[in-house]
């Protein structure tokens, strides 16, 4: 069976409501059961789009996405070319390389605009511990919990 091919390019001002609503519902159904309600409403705020915009606008955000012909089916943000905050794909998508695809395509660009880059950085979320793990990075510290929000601190080494 022939992979699909999915596009992949870095998300514009225009794209970053959308990428948020599907960070959202993806968040809603496979993260919060994980988290208390404190946790939930500090990751709402985190991805208020205001707060976002200007950090994609002073370019301390990167947001990259996965398009299946025209619907967003992932989304990848990394802050400061060296920490992803957010990787995120529609359940539809999921276990068929999306993830992977996104991570591939930010690395890259991170790498190529960071020359002194050794490594990426990552909180993970309980849900998504093996799939990073999957990806090759590895666990830096204990699950830990912060404003409600628990996390894995892990690292990719480059």
């Amino acid at each position: 069976m022939m992979l699909k091919e999915y596009l992949i390019r870095e998300l514009n001002e225009d794209d970053i409501k959308n990428a948020l609503d599907l960070i959202w519902n993806v968040f809603e159904e496979f993260e919060s059961p994980d988290y208390c309600d404190e946790g939930i409403k500090s990751f709402h705020e985190f991805i208020e789009y205001n707060s976002i915009i200007e950090k994609v606008k002073e370019k301390s955000l990167f947001f990259w996405g996965c398009f299946d012909c025209e619907k967003l089916i992932g989304v990848l943000a990394i802050r400061d070319l060296n920490h992803i905050c957010m990787l995120f794909v529609d359940k539809n998508y999921h276990k068929r390389g999306v993830a992977k695809k996104l991570m591939a395509t930010g690395i890259e660009y991170c790498t190529f605009n960071k020359t002194n880059l050794t490594g990426i950085t990552v909180n993970s979320s309980p849900y998504a511990v093996e799939v990073y793990h999957k990806l090759g990075f590895k666990d830096t510290a204990v699950e830990q919990i912060s404003d409600g929000i628990r996390f894995t601190p892990m690292k990719l080494l480059i």
